[in-house]
């Protein structure tokens, strides 16, 4: 083979010990003819060859699996077709989101969505929200979508960080000429969940065949689901498990009942924030028809918030693209994309609610101290207070009021997205080798407006409220704070506040995230040199890559006094350098037990400008060996590394919300559970066991993020195994067995709010100032907690292992046509957290727990029947049994011991017949699919494909999961994410026409 001089030098340098080898080889075989298969490009390699020929498992959906579904989101579509990819954000499970509400994100593994890197045409793309490398989805025209490929273990050898869990490529239309056109229309017979999906595409040849270009559209509206859209919703769940009678109980008017002795007609949870005011504890309320009432019952009285939920929220979304491939000679190609899409969410809830005693955190512009800051309560000389309250006041009027006059706390958010890559490719050395050089550009832009919050501050003033000197005339008492436009508030009873005061109190607090990356990408490929067993190809290039981020945020965000997540304002940027090198190496070829034998070596090294992170050094080897036709083995190493992304380095404290339970709910003067003798220690805690007796959790949920300047990379080791077969014996069967496990030292991970709790109250280092995990956790004077912050840290370890397994069957049926079977599987053996606590290593287990999301075992299986014209297509989905969490059934099976002591010791006491706690074991979930399609020709040279079809055929909206209480996973509406989030039955129908 003829061979140029910079083939030549390549081969000296970098692969000087090689040809040993291949003269080793010469003498005891004959090189073998070359073969003429089609060599492509394939994801996970910057190699071409055929599809075959590589170690690393692959996975594709192509244009029919997408279509099948009946879903406008791509990511909806990848998480119900390929059981190793989890939702990441979704509209299901981002309704308390502060800045991701309508990202629609995948993550492979549950690794997280930061460790799936997505890629459009093998390229890295711009992130779609500042808390990490969140590629949405929903930003990508469907229409330009040609098929996509998953590569599973670490690749961060050929595409840098963040690809340790795998690789997502979203390959775009390239060779598809024509016009297409489809429609779709979806709907949930149960009411709501409505969905219409216009997808647009034309595809041309010009210039005699030197050009091609292709320009796709996509418009989508999402109209969500509302409380109202689900009879289950209307159940007011508030759940408790009473350990004194072991009976599995609901919040009702008369408090805390076993539910063997109610019916969920008699549930209820309520706030005590009503629209008309509740005022000295429960002594006084407003009552929507009698007016000023006496003797308020929260569960009886209160408003019942949940009504304002939504299930799914609803989103608008326009994308668009354009590509253009030109030949400007027999060797050289131009290209240029552009992608631009805009999306939008609106998230509507209810209406803002605060108690005299709610503290906001405000922060000093000037000298930065922070202080927590509440509206405080009335006096009773304030001239809107009622005579029948004032009379029975102290010093003070308490209060609490949802503040409907202010209108329904909406999160609205606009996200734009322009991406655009243009590049130079051709052959050179007399084509023996290709090369490739491009440049890339993204820019993102976030506008959040949060409308309709409470300025606290300004309410405070506005509460202090006196009669100016004409004696009539009521004005807000601060002489400065009237000169600054000061309203003053009546809150005592329906409609008291007046539109002026409204808007003096309203905040609407603003968040604009704005993110670029610019990124060129410069490689050759080609053969180097010639073994006995065929051609050495390689892969040799760098990239350039820089990522800027910049987060402004309003005032209130910034400095707080208000009723929504302090979020300040800040900026950054990192840029990498990186030089990658990859080669396919066959061994052996025809020989005995080894048709084909071949190893696939790559190596990356990043230099990041991040001052704690050391040059970067990924790599990887894989072999691939066919002992015989129709059977492969595979085995892959990978060290993949995730540098930190800007957030993650830089950003201040900022508000977030999570779910966790209080380790000291429960705490009484004796209680003997575990820390409630820390609890104690408390000062709120102590107040509200004086108080009522035993302290009740009521947390918010708020858990703010911060990050960590001192924070370096993550590294991985990732291994698979596997094998296919495609046996002569059965012709059209496939099958294929992966293993996977991927170790992540020094992972970039927070501790679990849980965890934090647990550390501080319940472990060896004494509770206080000492212990750095109680310095995480803020409580109100009612021990209420108010905030458990998260920080990033370099943990210890997050392992994941288990296998896939993939079939496929094509059976021929003659004149009926053909069947094709196809099941997909993935079995979890463990995913786990390992982290240093104050006791030393502890590990988290998260296999089998709904509150991670992770199952055991999760599977899809379809058959297709194919007959002239028509297409029909069965699916199943199935999620084994679950647990709500580990630490429940800890202490369940605890308290369950202890109980068959006292049984066993004759206590009194025991109880017989305890009952397994609710919502705490789930059994398994299967949903039905099924698709029709009908193609028509026309003579005019135009097709029009009709096709409908049922998700979830039999309606199974999973287990009822509590919206609220002693639970880990709660549901809302009663409904979990993880089975769909009470979507249901969903109808769609469409036709595609194409000419």
């Amino acid at each position: 083979m003829h061979k140029t001089i910079l083939t030549l030098a390549i081969q000296t340098i970098l692969l000087g010990s090689l040809p040993a080898m291949a003269q080793q080889q010469e003498e005891t075989q004959s090189a073998p003819q070359v073969g003429d298969a089609e060599r492509i490009s394939v994801t996970g390699s910057r190699i071409k060859r055929d599809s075959f020929s590589f170690a690393t498992p692959i996975v594709s959906l192509d244009q029919d699996a997408i279509m099948d579904t009946g879903l406008g989101e791509l990511s909806e579509i990848l998480v119900e077709e390929i059981p190793a990819i989890a939702e990441g954000v979704s509209n299901t499970n981002s309704q308390s989101s502060v800045q991701n509400t309508g990202l629609s994100t995948i993550d492979l593994r549950n690794l997280g969505t930061d460790r799936t890197l997505t890629l459009i045409d093998g390229r890295r793309v711009v992130s779609n929200s500042y808390s990490g490398n969140y590629v949405s989805l929903s930003t990508i025209p469907s229409a330009m979508v040609e098929k996509v490929e998953i590569i599973s273990g670490g690749a961060s050898a050929i595409y840098g960080s963040d690809a340790i869990a795998g690789v997502v490529n979203i390959i775009t239309r390239n060779n598809k000429t024509g016009f297409e056109l489809d429609a779709r229309r979806g709907y949930t017979p149960e009411g709501g969940g409505k969905e219409f999906t216009l997808d647009a595409g034309y595809g041309a040849d010009f210039q005699d065949g030197r050009g091609y270009l292709y320009v796709g559209a996509t418009w989508d509206r999402q109209f969500g689901l509302a409380w109202g859209d689900r009879e289950r919703a209307r159940y007011e769940s508030s759940f408790d498990y009473d350990t004194e009678k072991m009976c599995n109980a609901n919040n009702t008017i008369d408090g805390d009942q076993c539910m063997r002795d109610i019916s969920m007609d008699d549930w209820r949870e309520r706030s005590d924030n009503t629209a008309g005011g509740t005022f000295e504890g429960d002594d006084w309320f407003y009552h929507p028809q009698n007016g000023l009432t006496e003797g308020f019952v929260e569960e009886r009285d209160g408003a019942n918030l949940s009504v304002y939920e939504r299930l799914k929220v609803p989103s608008d979304r326009v994308a668009a693209a354009f590509k253009v491939n030109y030949d400007l000679t027999d060797d050289v190609r131009a290209n240029f994309q552009v992608q631009y899409s805009n999306n939008q969410s609106l998230n509507i809830k209810d209406p803002e609610g605060q108690d005299y005693n709610d503290t906001e955190l405000v922060i000093d512009p000037i000298t930065g101290e922070a202080s927590e800051q509440a509206a405080g309560s009335i006096s009773p000389d304030n001239p809107f207070v009622p005579a029948e309250i004032a009379a029975t006041a102290g010093s003070s009027v308490s209060w609490d009021r949802l503040f409907v006059e202010l209108g329904n706390v909406i999160t609205d958010n606009e996200r734009e997205t322009l991406r655009t890559w243009a590049g130079l490719q051709g052959t050179a050395f007399d084509g023996n080798w290709d090369w490739d050089l491009s440049v890339g550009y993204g820019k993102f832009k976030q506008q959040q407006l949060r409308r309709n919050e409470l300025n606290i501050l300004k309410l405070r003033q506005a509460l202090d409220a006196e009669y100016a000197e004409d004696g009539s005339t009521i004005q807000c008492a601060d002489a400065d704070a009237r000169a600054e436009g000061c309203v003053p508030v009546n809150i005592f009873g329906y409609g008291s506040i007046s539109p002026e005061a409204a808007d003096y109190i309203r905040a609407n607090p603003t968040i604009t995230t704005n993110i670029s990356q610019f990124n060129v990408l410069g490689y050759m490929s080609g053969d180097l040199f010639e073994l006995p067993a065929g051609m050495v190809s390689t892969a040799f290039g760098v990239e350039y890559r820089k990522d800027k981020q910049d987060l402004d945020t309003s005032e209130g965000h910034r400095y707080g006094g208000i009723t929504f997540n302090l979020v300040p304002s800040f900026a950054g940027d990192i840029d990498v350098w990186e030089a990658f090198a990859e080669a396919n190496v066959p061994l052996l070829k025809d020989a005995p037990l080894a048709k084909h034998l071949s190893a696939d070596l790559s190596l990356r090294l990043a230099d990041y400008s991040h001052k704690n992170i050391d040059l970067m050094a990924s790599y990887r080897a894989g072999l691939m060996w066919e002992p015989m036709d129709g059977y492969m083995l595979r085995a892959n190493y990978a060290r993949a590394q995730r540098a930190p992304n800007i957030t993650e380095l830089l950003s201040p404290p900022r508000g977030d919300y999570d779910s966790f339970a209080d380790i000291c709910d429960g705490t009484t003067a004796t209680s003997n559970e575990a820390g409630h003798d820390n609890c104690r220690l408390d000062p709120g805690i102590a107040n509200a066991i004086a108080l009522y007796g035993e302290f009740e959790d009521e947390n918010s949920g708020y858990s703010p993020n911060a990050g960590n300047e001192n924070l370096k990379e993550e590294t991985a080791d990732t291994y698979t195994f596997g094998i296919s077969m495609a046996p002569a014996f059965a012709p059209g069967l496939q099958l294929a067995v992966d293993y996977y496990d991927i170790e992540i030292q020094d992972a970039i991970e927070e501790i679990d709010n849980q965890k934090i709790l647990e550390q501080c109250y319940n472990s060896s280092l004494a509770y206080g100032q000492d212990n750095t995990f109680c310095g995480d956790i803020s409580r109100d004077s009612e021990g209420q907690l108010m905030q458990v912050m998260q920080r990033v840290f370099n943990l210890s370890e997050v392992r994941t292992r288990g296998y896939d397994v993939a079939l496929a069957y094509q059976y021929d049926l003659g004149d009926w046509g053909s069947l094709k079977f196809k099941a997909d599987m993935t079995h979890v053996i463990e995913h786990s957290k390992t982290f240093e606590g104050n006791d030393g290593l502890e590990t988290l287990n998260y296999k089998g727990e709904l509150y991670s999301g992770i199952f055991d075992d999760a599977a899809t299986g379809s058959i297709t029947w194919r007959w002239q014209d028509w297409r029909v297509r069965w699916s199943a989905k199935f999620k084994s049994a679950i647990v709500d969490s580990h630490e429940r059934v800890d202490a369940w099976e605890s308290l369950q011991a202890d109980n068959q002591a006292k049984l066993d010791a004759g206590d009194p006491d025991a109880i017989a017949n305890p009952e397994v706690p609710m919502y705490l074991y789930y059994g398994s979930y299967v949903r039905h699919d099924i698709s029709v399609s009908y193609d028509l020709e026309f003579d005019n040279s135009a097709d029009l494909r009709l096709y409908a079809g049922v998700r979830n055929l039999f309606d199974n909206q999973g287990p009822f999961v509590a919206n609220t209480g002693d639970l880990y996973e709660s549901g809302t509406g009663n409904f979990a994410s993880a089975y769909g989030g009470g979507i249901g039955r969903f109808v769609y129908a469409g036709a595609e026409l194409k000419f």
